[in-house]
């Protein structure tokens, strides 16, 4: 994906539907295709994790689940003392690549 592609994203997150426009400005997909792609790709993603797979993908980062124990917690509105559930999460390792970029960001030309 090019820079110049990035660039003409108005909003500040990317969206799914950004990424299929993406896909299909800068590979040629038509865009049911780049739509489809794009929903697969997170459904197969969202499936590994749900199953307790790791996920990982190269030069971007790792995306594991994590069981967390229950813990005393606090309403903060309230103040009111809560009990917070076992539960798992999901939490995202940058890969070392990704770290550098971010430190030293590639120049825009």
């Amino acid at each position: 994906m090019s820079d110049m592609a990035l660039q003409s994203i108005e909003t500040p997150a990317l969206t799914k539907a950004e990424l299929a426009e993406l896909l299909y400005e800068e590979i040629g997909l038509n865009k049911r295709e780049a739509k489809d792609m794009v929903n697969a790709f997170f459904d197969l993603v969202t499936n590994a994790l749900v199953d307790g797979d790791e996920v990982k993908v190269s030069g971007f980062g790792n995306f594991q689940v994590r069981q967390k124990t229950a813990r005393p917690g606090r309403n903060p509105r309230t103040g009111e003392a809560v009990a917070i559930g076992p539960r798992r999460v999901v939490t995202f390792h940058p890969s070392a690549k990704l770290r550098e970029q971010m430190v030293n960001p590639p120049s825009v030309g």
